[in-house]
Order: structure tokens, then C-alpha cells, then sequence
């Protein structure tokens, strides 16, 4: 049996081993998508391929557990292993990642005492409930037993965060007593104060560093800081970056690829890296991260690119091959190979076949959930998506002023089914001026909320905000109004097919688009979304995610996997009263700089 040591070096089978890896999230792309994922990491040079296990995903509600389909962490692990690859685990229950609550489940919000990342007992429970689910699943996968696993992580990013000890100590502890028996090991910044605070080198768990430059002065700090704790172990930077995520609104990042090839024969010469991302995929659905800064949070996009080695859609990029070159540069020993490429196709240009208000279907699709005061997102439904408010308020017959408190992400207010205004970010709690029909002794008030996505980093993890819909109330004059109808929007595959279009459309309320078409054969491919203001694209029942007219990107990825030969159905939810006609496809994804090349 194959023996993993760290010692000075990392030894398998007693020999010495640089760890060369690659990052991939199996939760971020099709269970198809896997092989060539992983056959291009192989043939960069690589012999590890690294990735996140999201809590979320996997415990979508408290005791229901999800390991199917692009959820399927053990497929994927026995896939590496088949193609030849070693694994390195991150069962953390905080990821960040650029993922929705960093990975934590929205249901965890349900209590609101609830101390995240931290000794208290409740969430040491949770953790404990997740683990013993999760951690037998992956026993199996260690190469202690015969699988590709070499180390399994604790904690990821722990300093930059909080200095509990005790929190990580109990951590390991459940980790150790359901059975991991590979090393394990903390990943931080490379710096004293996050080391100090988020490892625990003094219990011999392994000491990582996350940067993507200066690879010369990070791995001096690292080395240091063991050294000052009596240890000799091998430098690794568990997340070599190499390229950035990206923020609605902002211009798309990206990094020379031949400044990145230097950095990575610079760490290789040093020690071993994980190349984060090696393939970044899609935040699909609702799963986008969300960055904080100061008081405002900034949501992130649906494409995680991440201008990785390989793009959204797989396809190998020219970082991947300056870096293939560096590889073989710095360890000329490695086995490389040219990669697979990937067809993508302009399917056609489809037309609309029915809309129908949301107000007009809103009972086919959602229960409506009555209460004296306002419902957050995670009591009332699943957390994710959006959350419609509806609200009577007695017509005064003359302007009155309405101010909603405590408000998370984006509320759009609609006075008697017609529009009114958008409030987001700084806007909400600002006083709008409301009227009613004079006929009227009643005016309908529906608040539609979208949950825009939980940060994923730093010291918001705790904060009221994360918690989605109306926290405090809506005043209607000087007083909080009491009584609300929520229904929850999470817009799976069941509330998507439970749409009824043969209710009245009305394109200047938040409205669904239908799209039947039949296909003679399937692609991967990109919806054109350039005409479309804001919502998000379901596929056949698939969430693509969000698109908005904010940019920086202007297309959602669609694989093949999620299309059909034969007949298909593509339901449009567009909330900014933008009319859509049609459906149009792309070969290739359009950002704002590449729209404007083409122009």
C-alpha cells in the first residue's frame, strides 16, 4: 500500500515528492465535465488535483444530506484516482471560496445566537452532525486505505478571521475521532499575525500558505514562522493564485500569463503549489460569494473563469501552456501531454413562446406563509433566491411615506402591482412617497427582496445582514406595519414547472419567459443576455444563475449536460420590467472588453 509522510519533504513510499496541483471544484461543473478537467491538469505536469467540499451543498437543510450528481464528491475523487491523481481534501466547514456564506448553510442563520466559526456548542454539534455524515464517506478515500487522498484540511483561512484555538482544536479532534487518519493540515496568509492566530502547528498539523506572487519572501515567512515552532517541513502554498475572482459592476481582472509562468517556476523552485483555480466553472444557481468592503457588500458573478488556466466552459488558455512550460523548466522529469480542447456552438436564435407576470402565478408556485411581523429569507424558505413581501396598508387618500428597515440584498417596491422603485445598497431605508387609487380603501404594497449572496470572507460572517429579506419591518408613516404574506422564490426545478402561462403577462412587473425549442444535437454553449436587465436563466430545470445588465459579463455558460437532443425548455425570470423576445446563443462568452473588441 502507498505511504504518504511530511516530513522534511513530502514522502511517498519514503521517496521525496514536490507536490505540483491544481484546483477544481466538482460542485462547479457537470460530472461530465470531470475527465477533461482532470486529464488537462494531468497533462499540464501536474500529479495532485486539490478541491473545497462545500457544507452547503451537501446539507442544503438541517439532517437532509445531498451527495448526487455535481454534489457527487466520492465520483469525483475516485475519478482522479483512476486517472492517476493524488487528492488533497478540503472538508472545512468554511470554505470561503468565493461561495455563498463561504460555504456555511443559510439554515444555520435560523438562530440567531448562533456563534459562527467558533466553540460555541450549538454549532460544534452542527459541525459534528455534518462530519459524521460526511467524514465516513471519504474514509475510504484515504491513502492510508488504499485511495488517492494525502491530507485532508481543518480550517481554511482561520487567522484572517479569529484566534480560537480551542475552536480548531475540537475541529481536529471530531475529524481524528470519526477516522481521518491522513495528515491534516491549516492554510493561511503568509504573514505572523494570521499564522499565529489560525494554526496549529504546536499539534503538528501541517502549515500552509495561500499568495500568488512574491513566492521568495511568502515562503521565507512561512519557513520562519516553523522554525520558530521547531519544524522542518516542506513549503507548500495551497493556493498559488493565479488569476482573480470577479464583482457585478467592475472590470474583469486578469494577469499576464507570462508573469504568472515566472512566479510558478519561482515557488517550484522552492516547493510545492496548488494552482488556484485551475479550473474555475460556474456559481450556479445561487451559490455566487459576495465580498465585503467597509459597510457595503459586493456581490460576485455567476462566471467563476477566474482567468484560470482553463476558461468557464474548459477550455485550455495561454497561462495553461506558458506554465506547462514552466513546469517542465523547473522539474523536466514530469510526464506532460497537449490537452483536450473543447467545442462550443452558437445553437440559434429562439423566440418567445409565453410570459406571465409573477404576481399573475404567484399561487401556483409559492405557499404563502402569513405572519404579524416580517419573515427573514431562512425562516420562512430555503435562504437562497428571492423572497416576494405583500403588504395592505389602509389608503389614506393622499402621499404617505413608506421606509423599509433592515433590508438584505436589493428590494424592489411595487405600489398596486405597478412600480415604483429599486432600493440597494446605500438607498434602503430611504423614505419613498407612496399613493393609492382614490377608489380604493386599500393600496397592495409587494416588496420583492433578491438574496444577492452571503459574503465569504472576513468579519461580516456574523453580522445581522447575512441573514436575507426584511429583518426589521416596513413603517408605513411613523409605525411599523404589522402583517405580511411571505412567499419564498428559491426557483428549483418544481417551482419552475409549476409556472402557469396562462395567467396574464405583463413585461412591466417581475415577469417569466418561456422558451420552447428543439435541438438536433447538443453543445456546450453561452446565452447572450446583452437585452436582458436582471434575473436568472433555468435550463431544462437547471439554474444557470444570475445575469445583469451591470456587467462586467454578459453571458451565462450552459453545458451540454443540461440540454437535450430533441425538446427543450428555457424559463427566463427578468425582474427589471426589460420586455424579452428572444433566446440567443453564443460560442463564446461576452464580457465588456470582448464586446467591445467586436465592435
Amino acid at each position: 500500500m502507498t505511504t504518504f509522510e511530511i516530513k522534511e519533504e513530502f514522502l511517498i513510499d519514503n521517496q521525496p515528492m514536490k507536490l505540483i496541483s491544481g484546483a477544481i471544484h466538482y460542485f462547479r461543473m457537470t460530472p461530465a465535465q470531470w475527465e477533461d478537467s482532470l486529464y488537462n491538469l494531468k497533462a499540464l505536469g501536474a500529479n495532485t488535483v486539490e478541491t473545497y467540499i462545500p457544507w452547503n451543498i451537501h446539507e442544503p437543510q438541517k439532517g437532509t444530506f445531498d451527495f448526487s450528481g455535481r454534489h457527487d464528491v466520492v465520483s469525483f475523487v475516485r475519478l482522479a484516482q483512476k486517472m492517476g491523481l493524488y487528492v488533497i481534501l478540503r472538508p472545512s466547514v468554511y470554505i470561503c471560496a468565493e461561495w455563498e456564506f463561504g460555504g456555511l448553510p443559510a439554515w444555520l442563520l435560523q438562530n440567531k445566537q448562533l456563534r459562527l466559526r467558533s466553540t460555541d456548542p450549538i454549532f460544534m454539534q452542527y459541525v459534528y452532525d455534518y462530519f459524521s455524515v460526511l467524514l465516513p464517506k471519504l474514509l475510504p478515500l484515504q491513502i492510508t486505505q488504499g485511495g488517492p487522498v494525502l491530507m485532508m484540511q481543518v480550517e481554511n483561512e482561520y487567522g484572517s478571521y479569529g484566534m480560537e484555538k480551542e475552536y480548531l482544536r475540537q475541529t481536529k479532534a471530531i475529524m481524528e475521532q470519526l477516522g481521518v487518519e491522513v495528515p491534516l493540515f491549516t492554510s493561511d496568509g503568509s504573514w505572523d499575525e494570521v499564522l499565529d492566530a489560525g494554526t496549529l502547528i504546536e499539534e503538528d498539523v501541517f502549515v500552509t500558505g495561500n499568495f500568488g506572487s512574491h513566492s521568495k519572501e511568502n515562503s521565507a515567512v512561512l519557513a520562519d514562522f516553523m522554525a520558530r515552532h521547531g519544524k522542518k517541513w516542506p513549503i507548500m502554498c495551497m493556493e498559488y493564485w493565479d488569476g482573480w475572482f470577479n464583482r457585478w459592476g467592475e472590470p474583469i481582472i486578469t494577469r499576464d500569463p507570462a508573469e504568472l509562468a515566472q512566479d510558478v517556476k519561482e515557488m517550484l523552485k522552492i516547493g510545492s503549489l496548488n494552482l488556484y483555480m485551475f479550473h474555475g466553472g460556474t456559481n450556479f444557481g445561487f451559490y455566487n460569494g459576495c465580498s465585503a468592503r467597509g459597510t457595503t457588500d459586493l456581490p460576485q458573478i455567476t462566471s467563476y473563469d477566474y482567468d484560470a488556466l482553463l476558461t468557464e466552459s474548459g477550455e485550455p488558455t495561454a497561462k495553461y501552456y506558458a506554465v506547462q512550460q514552466a513546469i517542465k523548466e523547473v522539474c523536466p522529469e514530469v510526464q506532460q501531454a497537449a490537452p483536450r480542447t473543447k467545442k462550443l456552438q452558437h445553437l440559434g436564435v429562439f423566440p418567445v413562446t409565453n410570459s406571465v407576470s409573477l404576481f399573475a402565478t404567484l399561487d401556483a408556485i409559492a405557499p404563502k406563509i402569513q405572519s404579524t411581523y416580517p419573515q427573514t429569507m431562512e425562516e420562512a424558505g430555503t435562504g437562497y433566491g428571492y423572497m416576494l413581501y405583500s403588504l395592505t396598508l389602509k389608503n389614506y387618500r393622499h402621499e404617505t411615506k413608506i421606509k423599509l428597515v433592515e433590508v438584505s440584498d436589493r428590494a424592489q417596491l411595487y405600489v398596486d402591482r405597478q412600480y415604483q422603485t429599486t432600493q440597494y445598497r446605500e438607498a434602503i431605508g430611504e423614505e419613498v412617497l407612496i399613493s393609492g387609487k382614490e377608489e380604493q380603501e386599500t393600496i397592495a404594497l409587494d416588496i420583492l427582496v433578491e438574496n444577492m449572496g452571503r459574503v465569504n470572507y472576513g468579519f461580516k460572517l456574523n453580522n445581522p445582514t447575512q441573514s436575507k429579506g426584511i429583518r426589521g419591518g416596513v413603517i408605513h408613516d411613523i409605525h411599523f406595519h404589522q402583517g405580511y404574506t411571505q412567499s419564498s422564490l428559491n426557483l428549483d426545478a418544481e417551482q419552475i414547472a409549476a409556472i402557469d402561462f396562462t395567467k396574464e403577462a405583463d413585461p412591466t412587473q417581475p415577469s417569466f419567459y418561456e422558451v420552447d425549442f428543439t435541438l438536433a444535437e447538443v453543445c456546450d454553449t453561452y446565452i447572450d443576455c446583452r437585452q436582458y436587465g436582471k434575473g436568472i436563466i433555468s435550463v431544462n430545470g437547471h439554474l444557470l444563475g444570475r445575469y445583469w445588465n451591470q456587467g462586467p459579463t454578459y453571458t451565462l455558460y450552459c453545458p451540454k449536460e443540461f440540454l437535450i437532443t430533441g425538446k427543450n425548455k428555457v424559463v427566463i425570470f427578468e425582474t427589471e420590467g426589460s420586455e424579452i423576445n428572444e433566446l440567443v446563443f453564443s460560442d463564446h462568452a461576452l464580457t465588456a472588453k470582448q464586446i467591445e473588441v467586436e465592435a
